[in-house]
């Protein structure tokens, strides 16, 4: 999952974010719990469009963070877990 040519970088998920959370996204950190890196969302590996957008960490490939739109909803999971949460966007 570290080919260049097939992911976009963490600025992607800006638009997406900013529609649920009420904070810039892009001013985000993360950290990885599987290889402890961190550093600002714009270095994720995103993917997709479709189903939905997958970033994963650029050290390890671990999963952030998923995020899929679904009519008048946004699922967001985060991390690897299975869990996820609904947020209405109409």
């Amino acid at each position: 999952m570290t080919d260049a040519s097939t992911h976009l970088d963490g600025n992607s998920l800006a638009g997406p974010l900013s529609e649920i959370l009420s904070v810039e996204p892009t001013t985000a950190w993360w950290r990885c719990p599987a290889c402890t890196r961190s550093g600002p969302l714009a270095q994720l590996h995103v993917y997709g469009p479709e189903p939905g957008l997958t970033a994963r960490c650029p050290g390890c490939a671990y999963i952030a963070l998923r995020l899929v739109r679904e009519g008048e909803h946004i699922w967001l999971a985060m991390g690897s877990g299975t869990g996820a949460f609904r947020f209405s966007i109409a």
